[in-house]
């Protein structure tokens, strides 16, 4: 029976977040009771799937958060009362489809068991009785509507789910701090361009460098709160401190995209590390023009990545060390998936705060970050 199914992968799934990911493991509620279920049901006009059911026996949603249980879509598992709430929603944006436009939207007979949050998007079964897809998961949209394929039942899937997080990282499953994440890097790039490459002309048509920026440009908070506690980390932790994660940050860019191939990149970053101030930015200078030089490659090999690191790496170089580690990790986020660890090493592996909320940011005294709209805020929620 899928039913059992769905309680051997429960008891799966708990283990390994019991041993890994033990704040995510917490943030699953305990079973709902039959009362509850029986509710949901009825409130809803629709017979739930024994699969849903076992499944909101075993655990009634996750509470909602950064540290939520969320599948492998990032959708986080709904309670009864969540699916209530959502799957009303959905009816209510469908309401004014005709039979055929809502098959492939929503139908009325679709429940949601999975939200994504920030749009309407989650994971849904199907609890039409009586057809061959009693029972299915699907997906939905926001933009395209439902579709079918994830899986043939709840047990089915949650099986799936055990195969993903037990693969490991093979999977796109990553730990940080006891909590479960879902990531993908990108696939590496061929390798082009050399070390050996002139530089080019002075004068040669090139794209220009963005060197507005010097080391004491703010950077604002809505930046760092998207690092979650390492954005926290590192907003409160002494600037040369910052700066030397900074500069390892750069480095391993520097590897991870080829740019440590030439000269004048490694030159830089030899001296940043050795503690010596870079030159006055130039457009014209053996560093800038490298950098030039590969962007417009970049474009030709249609590697944004390179592109963009090429980019920051000026910034980086030239600019705020806040920017710069910032900036750093979100494009190493896209290419391994070991960048917090890397990132939280680079800091000197202190103690993690909590992940920042309002009034973290909003109290934060940091001349480094701007966190002004927070204290704004803040102090309007005090009066």
């Amino acid at each position: 029976m899928t039913a059992d199914l769905v309680q051997d992968s429960w008891d799966r799934i708990d283990a390994w977040l019991r041993e890994h990911a033990p704040r995510t493991l917490a943030t699953l509620l305990p079973p709902a009771g039959d009362e509850e279920v029986a509710a949901a049901q009825k409130e809803l006009g629709v017979i739930f799937p024994p699969d849903l059911v076992a499944s909101l026996l075993r655990h009634n949603g996750a509470q909602d958060g950064p540290e939520a249980f969320r599948f492998s879509t990032h959708d986080r598992l709904l309670g009864a009362s969540g699916i209530v709430a959502d799957t009303r929603f959905m009816r209510n944006v469908a309401e004014d489809l005709d039979a055929e436009e809502a098959e492939d939207y929503w139908h009325h007979g679709y429940v949601k068991f999975g939200s994504y949050g920030a749009t309407s998007d989650g994971l849904m079964i199907d609890c039409r009785p009586g057809l061959d897809s009693f029972g299915a998961i699907g997906r939905f949209f926001d933009e395209t509507g439902t579709s079918f394929g994830k899986a043939g039942s709840l047990g089915e899937y949650l099986a799936e789910l055990v195969g993903q997080i037990e693969r490991g990282q093979d999977a796109g499953v990553v730990t940080f701090n006891g909590r479960l994440l879902w990531e993908w890097a990108m696939p590496a790039r061929p390798e082009w361009g050399s070390a050996d490459e002139p530089l080019p002309a002075p004068d040669e048509q090139l794209p220009e460098l963005d060197l507005s920026h010097s080391p004491a440009d703010l950077l604002h908070a809505s930046h760092l709160d998207g690092l979650e506690e390492l954005g926290a980390l590192i907003a409160v932790l002494p600037r040369e401190r910052v700066a030397e994660a900074a500069r390892k940050q750069l480095r391993r860019l520097a590897v991870e995209t080829g740019l440590d191939k030439y000269p004048e990149v490694r030159s830089a970053l030899d001296a940043l590390e050795r503690g010596e101030a870079p030159p006055r930015p130039d457009e014209v200078g053996p560093l800038a023009l490298r950098l030039r030089a590969v962007i417009v490659q970049a474009n030709t090999h249609r590697d944004n990545t390179r592109r963009w690191a090429a980019e920051k790496m000026a910034h980086g170089i030239w600019g705020s060390p806040y920017r710069s580690v910032y900036e750093s990790a979100g494009i190493r986020s896209r290419l391994t998936l070991n960048w917090r660890a890397d990132l939280h090493a680079d800091l000197g592996s202190p103690p993690l705060p909590p992940i920042p909320d309002d009034r973290f940011w909003g109290t934060l005294r940091n001349p480094a970050v701007d966190s002004s709209w927070y204290a704004a805020q803040y102090a309007q929620d005090q009066d």
